[in-house]
């Protein structure tokens, strides 16, 4: 039986469709087989690969739940339903949902992959009151965030290292309490086995290898990509020479950025100031 080929371009759903497809053959799963799984008939499924339908959020979470995906799916849903979302920054999404390490310098504000819902929440509705962006747009927002996250739980999960500016932990967000739930989040995070946090203290001062925000991803075939964003957009740099210059930078911050129990230690300390700061 010869398999229809689906243009990446004939729907925004296209692209998904195409991943469910690899997904559930390189299981070696037949849409009769997958279908039931997904609580819905083979045919039902057969147009949602073909892009002649859209998926739901529950099917994108029973496929990925079905297949192991670590999540994918339910990222490319949001991506796709969120047109809120950065332009550039889904295509980023999806690398980073298949990459084996994510290497992430950060300024300000504590990176997507580590903020609690509360910050979250605090940092989209700071949006909706400076822009003309709504309230659901934001929580569509908050959602993908959270959903992000789930690739640091899944079974073999990829070696998250983040590098935060003291700036990101001495900027309240949100108020006091929504601060210290913040910073002692972060501190649990570093009990991980596949997290790494360390923090840059303003000491560091002008030698700092940074002055934004930096992201890295090892690729399973060992390619790093490189993602950055200007002007209100986001872009992926897959130039062998500029990553690797990139790279070196990052390695240079990781070694003069406090250690991962001081650090530890640093975010602790911050927390305990605005807690104290209370009383």
């Amino acid at each position: 039986m010869n398999k229809k080929k689906i243009d990446p371009e004939s729907s925004p759903w296209a692209p998904f469709g195409i991943q469910l497809r690899n997904f559930r053959e390189a299981r070696g799963l037949k849409l009769e087989q997958l279908a039931p799984l997904l609580e819905c008939s083979p045919s039902h499924l057969s147009y949602i690969e073909l892009a002649h339908r859209p998926p739901s959020r529950k099917l994108a979470e029973l496929a990925d739940e079905a297949l192991g995906t670590g999540g994918t799916l339910l990222l490319m849903w949001y991506q796709l339903k969120n047109a809120a979302i950065l332009e550039g920054f889904p295509e980023y999404a999806r690398y980073e949902g298949l990459a084996e390490q994510i290497r992430i310098f950060e300024v300000d504000v504590v990176n997507g992959l580590l903020q609690t819902r509360a910050y979250a929440t605090a940092i989209e509705m700071g949006y909706v009151r400076q822009t003309d962006a709504s309230e659901r747009l934001a929580e569509e927002r908050i959602e993908f965030r959270l959903a992000r996250q789930k690739i640091l739980d899944r079974t073999s999960p990829p070696l998250l290292h983040v590098v935060l500016d003291e700036s990101c932990l001495r900027r309240i967000v949100g108020g006091r309490d929504v601060m210290v739930e913040q910073l002692l989040h972060l501190e649990q995070m570093t009990t991980r086995r596949n997290v790494v946090i360390q923090v840059v203290p303003f000491s560091l001062g002008e030698d700092r290898p940074f002055t934004h925000m930096a992201t890295l991803l090892t690729m399973p075939n060992r390619k790093v990509l490189a993602y950055g964003e200007i002007e209100q957009r986001g872009y992926i740099d897959r130039d062998t020479k500029s990553v690797a210059a990139l790279a070196r930078s990052y390695d240079r911050l990781a070694i003069e950025a406090l250690g991962q129990a001081e650090s530890r230690a640093f975010i602790r300390a911050a927390r305990r100031d605005l807690e104290w700061m209370s009383t």
